[in-house]
């Protein structure tokens, strides 16, 4: 790894002073320029708790028109702030009558992004997905695509995304401020998946398991556990899975912190070098769990020359695993970052801020002007797109490249190989055990068609 000199000199840059006043740019064409931005986009709103309910507040200037969650709870609240929209219990009825919206926000749990998603795309609507975007490769691949076809607005729920720390760490990389990028380290402090009860408790994980349940809880009230099971394996109902987040541990319904976090935090990564398919990816980590996805675990990601970009290395850290620049103590320990290694120095970015650290040879640094357009709001920059056509950040071709590689560095931890990735034929090519994975099998009478 390249290390900085002790002696460089280092900057501070928040984006508070760099904001911009850019407006958001955007196109017309076709039947979307005889639209009037401010005519009402109807939204059907499927999985309206948790962060479902932040959507449907992220939406609600627009007229929401259906709702629909498996929790007959979170439909009550959700039909309360919007008496007038119709209400539906298993979102493939939804799609039944799809002559009343235009729009569609997808807010169920991980399993089911794409089935929820792909009827709206297949029916001309415009969606927007919580992260990550599909529970699969596979899955991705198949959404993606169908949003080429569609043509429509798209956006995945990455909302950072929109922040415009972001875009000033962007634009450093891409006017070559610290010079060609050969290396990127991400990592994130999470550690929620499977460990040991003492570890849990030091990492405030408030569930712990460590197998699959065989008894069965009391359902809640109001739940329709079978819907919400969906196209995943058939289990009897236990709290170690709902309420809240806690299902996305579990491979059957998610992919842990790597698909996770991974879309927030890999996502500056993947939009700084202009990353889609990598060509080989090899992790590590504790012995792969059959049920549940690790605390801790790292994956090292191989990617071409792109354009005028060098081929670079991305490394990705959760838990308790750190890059070794980090734990040596030769850039600040933040508890969450991505570091951009260049020829010239070095970007350290979070959330929030971001810093610049020089080499010593480099005796001037210099900000780009801001160039990348002020966003709008994440839900206000696709409610625009859906009326005017304009584009979106985080569309679902952009999105899902994201997703797909955070998926297969879940791939190669649990094949326990380095794996050579084929991505027209979406094929690890010198390890077939890895198909599995890529895509699986559905429970009967699920299919995603």
């Amino acid at each position: 790894m390249s290390e900085p000199n002790a002696t460089r000199r280092t900057f501070l840059q928040t984006t508070a002073a760099a904001a911009g006043t850019l407006a958001a740019t955007a196109y017309v064409s076709g039947d979307e320029a005889k639209k009037s931005p401010k005519d009402k986009l109807r939204i059907a709103v499927i999985g309206c708790g948790g962060r479902g309910g932040s959507n449907l507040k992220g939406v609600s200037s627009e007229e929401i028109v259906a709702l629909c969650d498996v929790n007959q709870q979170n439909l009550s609240r959700a039909k309360d702030a919007h008496p007038k929209a119709r209400t539906v219990i298993d979102y493939r009825h939804l799609y039944d009558n799809a002559d009343d919206f235009d729009a569609v926000v997808v807010s169920t749990p991980e399993h089911t992004h794409a089935f929820a998603t792909l009827p709206a795309l297949q029916l001309g609507k415009h969606v927007y997905c919580e992260k990550p975007l599909t529970h699969s490769v596979y899955e991705a691949r198949v959404i993606r695509e169908a949003a080429v076809k569609a043509g429509v607005a798209t956006q995945m729920g990455t909302q950072i995304h929109a922040g415009d720390n972001y875009r000033r760490a962007v634009e450093i990389v891409h006017s070559g401020a610290i010079g060609p990028v050969r290396e990127c380290h991400v990592w994130v402090d999470r550690a929620w998946g499977r460990q040991s009860k003492a570890d849990a408790e030091r990492n405030n994980d408030r569930v712990y398991a460590e197998e699959r349940p065989t008894t069965a809880d009391p359902i809640p009230e109001g739940l329709n556990w079978d819907l919400w099971l969906g196209p995943a394996p058939y289990r009897p109902f236990n709290n170690v899975y709902f309420p809240g987040s806690k299902w996305y541990r579990w491979w059957d319904f998610g992919n842990g912190t790597m698909s996770d976090l991974g879309s927030h935090w890999i996502d500056l990564a993947f939009w700084a070098l202009k990353l889609e398919s990598p060509l080989t990816i090899e992790a590590s980590g504790p012995p792969p769990h059959a049920e549940i996805a690790p605390a801790s675990m790292q994956v090292k990601y191989e990617y071409g020359a792109r354009g005028d970009m060098p081929a670079v290395d991305v490394h990705w850290y959760q838990g308790d695993n750190k890059p070794k620049i980090w734990t040596d103590g030769k850039i600040p320990q933040w508890r969450s970052g991505v570091l951009f290694v260049g020829d010239n120095g070095m970007l350290l970015s979070d959330y929030g801020k971001h810093m610049i650290l020089l080499d010593q040879k480099v005796q001037e640094f210099q900000r780009p002007e801001p160039f990348i357009p002020k966003s709008l709001g994440h839900h206000a920059e696709w409610i625009h797109a859906a009326k005017t056509g304009a584009p979106t950040t985080c569309n679902f071709e952009y999105a899902g490249w994201l997703t797909e590689a955070n998926h297969l560095g879940n791939v190669a931890y649990r094949t326990g190989k380095k794996l050579e990735w084929d991505a027209a034929a979406m094929k690890a090519t010198n390890a077939p055990e890895a198909d599995q994975f890529i895509r699986r099998e559905y429970r009967d009478g699920w299919s995603l068609t």
